[in-house]
Formats: structure tokens, sequence, C-alpha cells
């Protein structure tokens, strides 16, 4: 989980502008959290209530990524995802944007086993992104994350991946000078898996992601779940990650990795 977050802070100054390159400084005065890291630590919010409480995981998604959504209101939350925010009857909207990767991390810590981990992250997405596209992106990445956590190698994760829910057929090098923004699943999903299996290091896969340009705080956020589950995160960017975090967000991740017990701290 803290892997996405790093994610979207490396790749938050890139967003707009677009770098195409691996040679970069991952930390700037520049870089802050977005949206995907409040909606993340929303979705892991949500699961801690689940765990403590029982009850509806998706009622807990809805409150309490409505909550961190008034707690942080200009995180750079889509139109569509705002106005969900905002209503007073918040309903899913079809939508097979993005968002529904970027926040699923969590889910993969939350579950003991790969269909728990699918069904978690179905009940997360729905909430907003009901559309298939939007399912499938967030539980492939919610399953490339557990198969990471549970040691498989980076060829049986794609593999997998290729068999279940996305055909992989490019490298990094060969779409890098052609794409361009793209905030639906279908093309940012598997560009940020690519990304990690293309990796060597946790930084190396946060670099990859960003390189791409386009998305790249999401892109960044996606790929860098996979690979603190994959390879861990160096102690140095994770103390820098949390600097930009306040106290709340950090009291979060504290409390998501005491319960659920992964390594995160």
């Amino acid at each position: 989980m803290l892997g996405a977050i790093v994610g979207d802070i490396v790749g938050s100054r890139f967003e707009w502008r677009v770098i195409k390159s691996k040679d970069f400084s991952l930390f700037t005065e520049e870089c802050r959290f977005t949206d995907d890291t409040v909606m993340t630590l929303a979705v892991a919010a949500a699961l801690i209530s689940w765990r403590n409480e029982g009850g509806s995981l998706a009622g807990k998604a809805v409150l309490k990524m409505r909550e961190f959504g008034r707690l942080y209101p200009n995180a750079g939350y889509g139109g569509m995802f705002s106005a969900w925010l905002a209503s007073a009857n918040p309903a899913p909207y079809n939508s097979f944007g993005n968002g529904a990767a970027m926040r699923v991390s969590p889910a993969a810590y939350a579950g003991e086993t790969l269909e728990e981990v699918r069904i978690l992250a179905r009940e997360i997405t729905a909430v907003t992104h009901n559309h298939p596209e939007g399912i499938r992106g967030a539980e492939a990445t919610a399953t490339a994350v557990f198969l990471a956590r549970k040691g498989k190698k980076i060829p049986a994760i794609k593999a997998y991946i290729e068999r279940n829910y996305y055909r992989i057929d490019f490298t990094l090098d060969e779409i890098r000078p052609s794409y361009r923004f793209n905030a639906a699943c279908q093309g940012s999903v598997p560009q940020a898996l690519q990304a990690f299996f293309e990796s060597m290091s946790f930084e190396d896969a946060i670099r990859n992601a960003v390189s791409l340009g386009g998305d790249s705080d999401t892109l960044a956020a996606i790929c860098g779940g996979i690979a603190e589950a994959y390879y861990g995160i160096p102690v140095a960017i994770r103390d820098k990650a949390y600097s930009y975090l306040d106290e709340r967000l950090i009291r979060v991740i504290d409390e998501f990795a005491d319960i659920f017990g992964s390594y995160l701290k």
C-alpha cells in the first residue's frame, strides 16, 4: 500500500509535464500527495473498520471515501468522482477510469486468499467504478499485489495476469514515444503492470512508470503498489515519502500495518 503512495508522490509533478525518461529526481519540493494517496488510505480505513466491526465493506468504503474526500478537498479528484463525493445519494456511475486501480492495493493485504482478495477488490471498486473494465483493472492490480506478496516471481505473475486479465504484448521502449494521457483502466493498467514487469528494483519500477508520461502519478501508484509487495521499499524512500504526509494519513498507514500484519512500517 505504501508503494502506491510513493508512486503517487513521485509521479505527481509529472502528470502534466511529460518526461519520457527515467533520469529524474524522485522527490522535490514540487511533489505532493494527490487523490491517489487519499483514496488509497480511505480504502485502508474502510478495511480497518470492516475488520474491527464487521458489516458491509461496500458501505464502509463509501463512508470513508466521502469522509476523506471532505478532509482533502483539493487533492485533484476527477469530475465524476467529485460529483459522487458531493452527492446526497452516492451511487455507482459506470466508470472504467483508473481511479479503480489506483486505490485498491490495501485489499491485497486484507485478504488471506487470492479469491478473497478478488472479492474485496470488487466490493471496494463497485461503489463507484461498476463498469466491467473498472472492476477488471482493480482486480488485476490487487491480484498482482497479492501474488507478489506471496513470493511469486515476475514471469509467473505476468503469465497469470495475461491468462486472466490483459494480454501485454508490448515493451515500455515500444510504447513510450507515443503513449499519451489515458485515464481508462484498459489504457493504463496494462502499462503500469508492464512497468513493474520490466523492473529490477522498487525504485526502477517507479521510474519505469513515470517515464511513460501520461497519467504519471496514477501509473506510478498502480505500479508502486505491486513493486512494494515484490521488492519492499528502501528505508530512505519510505521515510522521504512520509515527510509529505500529515499525521492523520500516517496513522492510517500504521494502524493498517498493525491490523493486517503487512510489512509497511
